[in-house]
């Protein structure tokens, strides 16, 4: 397979899968033809392989010569993505694959996110399983679906069949650092009822974007403001000086995407559009003040539209007081790691359509306090005369004490590179809890080469670092 944009680049059928695979739609939800190019290649290679009614494929090679006693290792990824674009890109994600493209040093797409995350373990995995020269022990890899949405193909995939007990996880974003051990979550989604009517009056759009927005895990601590969070703050100083009727509000595209952009569109009832653009320029330089958000835009424009089908006054007073209240960012620290975010969620969506819509993604390493913060969720619905659905929960994934695995890896990256690697706890969700439930025993690591900005359309994906990673993958295996 050879690669086109991508072509020179080392090492060469790591990069060449990684493009084939970019050049095929595979957001979450929307991973068929991903799938059945898993099952292609499994034929091609004479591979045995499962394919499930969800689309989780396990793909199984026999060990190579000297390594039929040891046992079997698992290799593990994510065929799905986040799938995000900038305004102005014309690419359908849904239906086209990815514009990409490299500058020496990073891979990247053009206007959309790269898909890194996750699909350069697929890549590393189906590099791998096409040489017959590389020595290995047996291997079996698990390369599921919907993980960016709640690990829905972790959840469901059957690993009965399997034998191994050792796994490498390749889902990691930073070269050198080892993780061991993961946040549990879910995914909580409120609805509230609205009573909308004709109203004639002035209409204004409101915008919050410009934001840096960011994974809702391993970025929810970086001082970054939230869209959704700023939009609430934006309509509730609005309303302090005129009465307003909500028509229209979008704010995010994913639960665990920190939401960069928010637009909402009322009525307003006295319309004064330099008072709201002067409460925008204040709330604009707070926001760069309080928040590491140098780029934010927040203002006010005139809509070319008299009235409209929009809430009433009081249905628009409960739902500004509905963003003002709702919880968001960390809520507690680690007190055993260092830096690390204990518990944590994130407004990743707000919309209003015949009903509010708000979701948030929950993390926590611990069981309890991640209950007790959906059980205050489901309180809040209940204040507002409103539900909450939890749904997509997965376990944290616990540190082992006495990993094999883990002492191998430390020590060959240790002789490989001069230095000893970082082993880290992360409040970031990962497949590995899901999967040591199915697996009891499971001895796993998470690895990946370096990246930058995943969930957003300036992620990209380092060259050098990918060829690190993959031969320190090589050495692992050889050793294992």
């Amino acid at each position: 397979m050879e690669a086109v944009k991508l072509a020179g680049l080392q090492p060469k059928s790591v990069f060449a899968y990684f493009e084939k695979l970019c050049s095929m739609p595979h957001g979450s939800g929307n991973t068929k033809q991903i799938s059945d190019f898993l099952v292609s290649f499994a034929k091609e290679h004479n591979i045995r392989y499962v394919q499930d009614t969800l689309n989780n494929v396990l793909l199984f090679a026999d060990a190579t010569p000297g390594y039929e006693g040891h046992d079997p290792v698992i290799i593990q990824g994510h065929m799905d993505m986040v799938c995000e674009k900038d305004a102005d890109c014309p690419i359908d994600m849904e239906k086209e694959g990815l514009d990409i493209a490299h500058d020496g040093k990073w891979v990247f797409a053009k206007g959309t996110t790269l898909g890194g995350d996750d699909c350069i373990a697929v890549a590393y995995a189906l590099a791998i399983l096409a040489d017959p020269t590389i020595p290995h022990p047996a291997l079996e890899v698990i390369i599921t679906v919907d993980e960016e949405t709640g690990m829905d193909g972790a959840a469901g995939i059957d690993l009965s069949g399997l034998k191994g007990h050792t796994m490498l996880n390749i889902d990691s974003e930073e070269e050198g650092i080892f993780t061991v051990s993961c946040a549990g979550g879910a995914r909580a989604n409120l609805l509230m009822p609205i009573q909308r009517r004709a109203i004639y009056g002035p209409c204004v759009r409101l915008t919050v974007e410009g934001l840096q927005g960011g994974h809702s895990g391993v970025e929810i601590h970086k001082n970054r403001a939230n869209a959704n969070k700023v939009m609430g703050e934006f309509l509730s100083r609005v309303q302090a000086i005129m009465p307003v009727c909500i028509t229209k509000l979008q704010g995010g595209a994913k639960d665990n995407a920190i939401p960069r952009s928010c637009q909402v569109t009322l009525v307003a009832l006295g319309m004064y559009i330099e008072r709201i653009n002067d409460i925008a320029e204040t709330l604009q330089k707070e926001i760069r003040e309080q928040f590491d958000e140098p780029n934010v835009i927040i203002r006010g424009d005139d809509v070319d539209a008299l009235g409209g089908n929009a809430l009433t006054t009081e249905c628009s007073s409960k739902v500004i007081a509905l963003l003002n209240a709702a919880p968001n960012g960390v809520q507690t620290w680690s007190e055993d790691i260092t830096g690390l975010v204990q518990t944590s969620l994130n407004l990743g969506i707000a919309t209003l359509d015949e009903q509010l819509s708000l979701t948030w993604a929950v993390r926590s390493s611990v069981n309890k306090e991640k209950e007790e913060l959906l059980e205050k969720l489901t309180e809040l619905a209940a204040f507002h005369g409103a539900t909450c659905d939890v749904h997509g929960q997965y376990p944290a994934w616990e540190y082992k004490k006495d990993s094999k695995l883990r002492d191998t890896m430390v020590r060959v990256y240790s002789d490989m590179f001069g230095k000893a690697p970082e082993v880290v706890a992360i409040h970031a969700g990962l497949e590995c809890g899901l999967l040591s439930e199915k697996l009891p025993g499971l001895d796993c690591v998470s690895i990946g080469p370096n990246m930058q900005d995943i969930h957003t359309s300036r992620e990209r994906l380092e060259i050098a670092s990918t060829k690190r990673t993959w031969e320190f993958i090589l050495a692992v295996l050889k050793a294992l």
